[in-house]
């Protein structure tokens, strides 16, 4: 029986950083995470969908690291597709783009002859901008166009021939959270359990341990309507039938289990709640 953990960032996982053992020796139980968890605690697969994360992730101390070391943790990042550094060298030429919107990493070591290259055009944004605003006149201006304003910019990564980073074929377009729990799906787990995956509310400010840090929204910022995060749970649940699925300590403030656990059968058969506690006790966690 092969057992997967997967962790999102709300706030409701922090007590997970302070477990002293997720046994990695224990080749049952596989640990996923996504983005910024690597800052405070280890996973077996680290899932990265926003460029940003993947350049952090990419130059952090633990994946250079692991070049050197052959240690075993697995980085799988979305549209991560390396074409030859030249392409970088010429794409900027007749362009005047201010270098506040480059992010670029330097060209040392083997990381020379290949890069990916990622972002968000910063020409059409304010148009993209507008027409958002005219759509949703009742939302917060201010907080609208710093979401907007998120990752805006083209970002360099060179990279190494061969790293071993896994380019995210399906689901594309997802959370990271919800990418991690599909692909622990699609490598074979038959029991599942979800740690840190707080719906969110416009309504509440926005919950993730990260916030106000490096490549995240800032802590004042306002959550996300949880419509499209609701419908890939759901997909997953529905795709995966045999598989068993247990949430853990879901953070219930907007009546989430008779709004989400439901499709048009009725509740989700594969589904069911634990507490942190008896997560544990399951699976011998300390």
């Amino acid at each position: 029986m092969s057992k997967a953990v997967v962790f999102g960032n709300g706030e409701s996982r922090k007590w997970a950083e302070n477990v002293t053992t997720f046994d990695r020796n224990d080749k049952d139980v596989v640990t996923w995470g996504c983005n910024a968890i690597y800052r405070d605690m280890w996973v077996d697969n680290l899932v990265a969908v926003d460029y940003p994360m993947q350049q952090e992730i990419y130059t952090s101390d633990l994946l250079e690291g692991q070049f050197t070391t052959g240690d075993t943790m697995r980085f799988h990042f979305t549209n991560w597709s390396p074409v030859p550094a030249e392409i970088a060298d010429m794409m900027f030429m007749g362009y005047d783009i201010p270098e506040s919107f480059i992010h670029k990493t330097e060209r040392v070591g083997n990381h020379t002859e290949q890069c990916v290259i990622s972002g968000k055009d910063p020409v059409t944004l304010q148009e993209k901008i507008e027409v958002a605003m005219k759509m949703n006149p009742d939302l917060n201006m201010k907080d609208l166009r710093a979401k907007m304003e998120k990752d805006v910019g083209i970002w360099i990564t060179y990279v190494k021939e061969d790293d071993g980073i896994n380019s995210i074929d399906y689901p594309v377009g997802w959370s990271a959270g919800n990418t991690a729990l599909h692909l622990a799906c699609q490598e074979g787990a038959n029991e599942v359990y979800i740690v840190g995956f707080d719906l969110s509310s416009y309504d509440e400010p926005l919950n993730n341990i990260y916030k106000g840090t490096d490549n995240y929204l800032s802590s004042d910022a306002k959550g996300f309507n949880p419509v499209n995060w609701i419908n890939q749970m759901q997909t997953v649940f529905t795709e995966y039938k045999d598989v068993k699925f247990y949430w853990v300590d879901p953070v219930d403030r907007f009546g989430q289990e008779e709004f989400f656990l439901t499709d048009q059968h009725g509740k989700f058969n594969n589904l069911s709640y634990l507490t942190k506690d008896s997560l544990c006790d399951k699976l011998n966690i300390l």
